[in-house]
């Protein structure tokens, strides 16, 4: 494989804002440290860290007729919440503008903002180093979830989803269907711990 990171980080700089590409940094090493905790792909997770907002800075009423003209489907939360579509148009990108055909990196970009049911060891780092990288500081309960994500990848979805689901409820528009159903995914996973736990 041996993408040329430094290439692509220097393409990404052009793209993205500053505060977007300190961010981005910050999520590329995140994702490597998770991968090694975790016995991952180091490449790949530094890959698809540096590429999951590839597609962020595209001004959204551009996001919606990139989507148009390459037929990727939007649905009608991404109609009302543009902002969204990053993530699919980062797919595009990735492939596009850095020629990335590896599945798995495609597929933890795809999914790095909404989350999904069974997700693949990658795809939980790039969304978890999404959501933890140094230069976050809003979400609830970061000191929790930044241990758990070196502890226990299924664990801190359920966290993490949890706290997302709490904030997005007040405002459904931007909730997208996926993210509800990964968090029931990651809430069964947590409960049957619990369970077992119980019964020891």
């Amino acid at each position: 494989m041996n993408y040329d990171l430094k290439a692509f980080s220097k393409k990404l700089k052009k793209h993205l804002d500053e505060e977007r590409y300190i961010h981005t940094l910050g999520v590329m090493y995140t994702a490597a440290a998770l991968a090694m905790a975790h016995g991952g792909d180091l490449e790949k997770a530094q890959t698809a860290g540096l590429l999951h907002d590839c597609a962020k800075c595209i001004p959204n009423d551009k996001k919606l007729k990139l989507c148009e003209k390459k037929n990727i489907p939007v649905s009608e939360i991404e109609k009302q919440a543009p902002f969204l579509l990053h993530a699919k148009l980062g797919v595009y990108i990735a492939r596009k503008k850095y020629d990335v055909e590896d599945k798995e990196i495609l597929s933890a970009v795809r999914w790095h903002t909404t989350g999904k049911p069974e997700m693949s060891q990658l795809e939980q780092i790039i969304y978890l180093a999404d959501y933890i990288e140094p230069g976050r500081d809003k979400a609830p309960n970061l000191l929790k979830v930044r241990r758990l994500a070196f502890e226990d990848l299924d664990e801190c979805m359920y966290e993490v989803l949890k706290d997302t689901l709490d904030y997005l409820g007040s405002n459904p528009k931007t909730l997208d269907p996926a993210t509800k159903e990964a968090f029931i995914y990651y809430e069964k996973i947590h409960n049957s711990k619990i369970q077992k736990e119980a019964n020891i």
